[in-house]
């Protein structure tokens, strides 16, 4: 398969504004062993935008980001948030970070922690708001250190809020959550883009980043290889020029060969009682299923999943 790449500028939510809240330019980042880290990438974050940064390990996510928060200088390229350098004290107190490796000191209070930080900057977010925001009533008094890990990720999450920040980093936010947990922090994070709020996340959970993301942005050896709402890389993902696969599960008497000849199917299996058919053209499928086996059952459709594109769309490179 070979390369399928969107712009990186394509419009994925409505409700975002055209203003552009953080940029990397025609960045290229090479380490002095040699290895470019980035080679030439180009990505423009939107206000209140929630944008899915994904790659394979190795592929440019943590330099990307460690050049936004202004922790390294690129190579060549520019990059800036809200206009200004990303080392500039005028840039840094609108970012609000998460990282998967974050730690905070033990012995300190949860709510003791939140005002430490709220005090670094000049416009923070309101005690109260942080506390609701990030699920953490009730646990204030407690030492961070005496925090189970799910709850340590929270009290994270609030300190990424403290300052009210225009642009939030999260580094694998939900890990270490349980299910309902998770989609609190979804709705959460949901919450701060629709308040204008702008949102890079990196996540291992696809299904996660398909949930949240109005922009999906993936990257493999430095370089965007596809980019746009989920549904449009999921589609990029699949064979190039045809409509994006969907799965169809059943339990019929018809055998893989008669499957297979079926207007848009590109696969068909079964194992035990469950046959499973991949097909670009699901109506159609579907209606000559149907027509031939009256007796079809335990019918499911399920659209490519958004794990299945990323597979393809940075495999094809490797």
């Amino acid at each position: 398969m070979s390369t399928v790449v969107a712009s990186t500028e394509s419009s994925a939510h409505t409700e975002t504004t055209t203003e552009t809240i953080a940029s990397l330019s025609g960045v290229t980042k090479r380490y002095r062993n040699g290895v470019v880290a980035l080679d030439d990438l180009s990505l423009s974050l939107r206000r209140g935008e929630i944008v899915a940064l994904l790659g394979p390990n190795g592929a440019g996510k943590s330099t990307a980001i460690k050049l936004l928060m202004g922790l390294s200088s690129p190579s060549s390229g520019t990059v800036q948030i809200l206009g200004a350098d990303p080392r500039a004290s005028s840039a840094r107190q609108h970012v609000g970070v998460m990282l998967q490796v974050g730690k905070a000191p033990e012995m300190l209070r949860v709510r003791e922690h939140i005002d430490l930080f709220r005090g670094y900057y000049p416009s923070p977010m309101p005690y109260a708001e942080i506390v609701t925001a990030a699920g953490l009533a009730g646990m204030e008094e407690r030492m961070f250190g005496q925090l189970s890990g799910g709850q340590k990720q929270r009290a994270l999450f609030a300190l990424a809020l403290a300052g009210d920040p225009d642009l939030i980093f999260l580094d694998e936010p939900t890990v270490g959550l349980d299910i309902q947990a998770r989609r609190g922090l979804w709705e959460q994070i949901r919450s701060l883009a629709a308040r204008g709020k702008t949102v890079l996340l990196t996540t291992h959970y696809l299904e996660e980043a398909d949930a949240l993301a109005h922009r999906v942005v993936v990257i493999n050896k430095g370089r965007v290889v596809c980019a746009g709402t989920p549904a449009e890389v999921k589609a990029h993902g699949s064979i190039p020029g045809a409509a994006a696969s969907k799965t169809i599960r059943c339990i019929t008497s018809l055998s893989a060969q008669i499957l297979l000849s079926m207007p848009g199917v590109t696969g068909a299996e079964s194992i035990d009682d469950l046959t499973t058919v991949t097909s670009t053209e699901v109506e159609a499928t579907l209606r000559t299923l149907l027509a031939r086996d009256p007796s079809l059952h335990a019918l499911e459709v399920q659209s490519q999943k958004l794990e299945d594109a990323f597979l393809a769309l940075t495999s094809e490179q490797n």
